[in-house]
């Protein structure tokens, strides 16, 4: 299941577990970027689990800028004081229990530099061909040629090996076309998913869909209570199922939605030679040679080994390398054939930990849900996130 928008140290920072945010000796944050006129912002707690409208920003330039050569230092800039804001437990106690219990990955990096379709495209086809925006409706973006290697769900095909996309409204199989051959067969709503895991009739692989059209996804200016409470639901449906024992849940983010990450993006394998749509000067310069920033990520799953925090390098071309390693199949592009599988997070040789599931936390749209309305976050920055830039005393004569 895979959300939208939000990078780890915007979400997990404050965990206490895994590589979060630092802390000064009164356990407050002690990140910090620069604004255009030198003032310094400082991570601050979100007024509200309601967001902004429009900021911050995850798109190419926006990212690039955030990234500026490895410093991290460039999210204000980009994007506006926003960018500094974190939830905490409080905020988000669901998603707290869960990656305090399963598998914490605390490198888990968007698959590029760039916004939702280009990294869900990474998902399905180990690249983005291309692609570095969203695009509009009926842009090349949507129902787009497969790239050269194919996408995943063809080869599960290939193999008959079952399949489908539970999608809210708008399927992330959408973003090509081959998948779309057989709508019927492998599209379906996340009401057919709660019934499929109820009883214990779901494919061998899934894809979970958040909405895209109304809230559910945490993208902004979404209260992110209600993606926790989506996510609940899709996670405690595969525990509670008969399939549960043989499970294994990826709950991850496309990218960082413009928020700040204090982990500068690696280095990573060109999925091909297929150049990004960039037109310079204009744009930033970059290429498919270097993942995006962190993102949140759990695996959730009867054979997670306990009490494990995974500092292995992972990307969302990961879950393709999982599922090429289970049934034998080939690599779409260089990204995936060269990344990790996952099976760290894993204890296959023994008995499994989670058979019998943990008690998870209840989400906050469920014990103390917002009052805030979409698009209203509150006084951003709130007062004493911001120090002002130090001026030279005037030369006496």
């Amino acid at each position: 299941v895979m959300m939208e928008n939000h990078s780890y140290d915007n979400y997990l920072g404050m965990l206490g577990r895994g590589d979060g945010l630092r802390l000064d000796k009164h356990h407050q944050p002690l990140a910090s970027n620069p604004d255009t006129e030198g003032n310094v912002v400082h991570a601050f707690r979100m007024p509200t689990t309601c967001q902004l409208r429009r900021r911050p920003s995850n798109a190419w330039n926006a990212s690039h800028i955030s990234f500026n050569g490895g410093h991290n230092d460039g999210f204000v800039r980009a994007s506006g004081e926003v960018a500094m804001g974190y939830w905490t437990a409080e905020d988000l106690p669901f998603y707290y229990s869960l990656a305090r219990n399963f598998v914490l990955c605390d490198r888990w990096f968007g698959s590029c530099l760039a916004q939702t379709y280009p990294n869900r495209r990474f998902l399905l086809a180990a690249t983005s061909n291309g692609l570095v925006t969203n695009g509009p409706p009926g842009s090349p973006a949507i129902l787009a040629p497969s790239p050269a290697g194919g996408l995943i769900f063809d080869q599960l095909d290939a193999h008959s090996i079952s399949w489908k996309d539970y999608a809210s409204d708008l399927p992330t199989a959408g973003l090509f076309q081959s998948p779309l051959a057989d709508s019927s067969k492998h599209l379906a709503s996340i009401d057919a998913y709660l019934a499929d895991a109820a009883s214990g009739n779901l494919p061998a692989f899934a894809l979970i869909d958040p909405p895209a059209t109304k809230p559910g996804s945490e993208e902004n200016p979404q209260n992110i209570q209600v993606g926790e409470e989506f996510v609940s639901r899709v996670i405690q449906a595969a525990m509670s199922g008969p399939a549960w024992k043989k499970t294994l849940l990826i709950w991850c983010y496309d990218e960082h939605g413009g928020y700040y990450d204090h982990v500068p993006p690696p280095r990573a394998v060109k999925p091909d030679n297929v150049a990004p749509d960039i037109h310079l000067p204009a744009d930033q310069p970059g290429a498919f040679d270097r993942y995006g920033f962190r993102v949140p990520a759990v695996i959730v799953s009867p054979y997670a080994r306990r009490g494990y925090v995974s500092h292995v390098t992972h990307d969302h071309t990961s879950i393709l390398k999982l599922v090429e390693t289970k049934w034998n199949l080939p690599a779409l592009t260089y990204r995936d054939a060269n990344a990790d599988d996952l099976l760290d997070s894993l204890d296959l040789h023994h008995q499994p930990r989670f058979l019998e599931p943990p008690k998870l936390a209840a989400p906050a749209m469920v014990t103390n849900p917002a009052t805030c309305k979409s698009g209203e976050a509150g006084t951003i920055p709130p007062p004493g996130a911001v120090t002002a830039k130090k001026t030279p005393n005037p030369t006496r004569t």
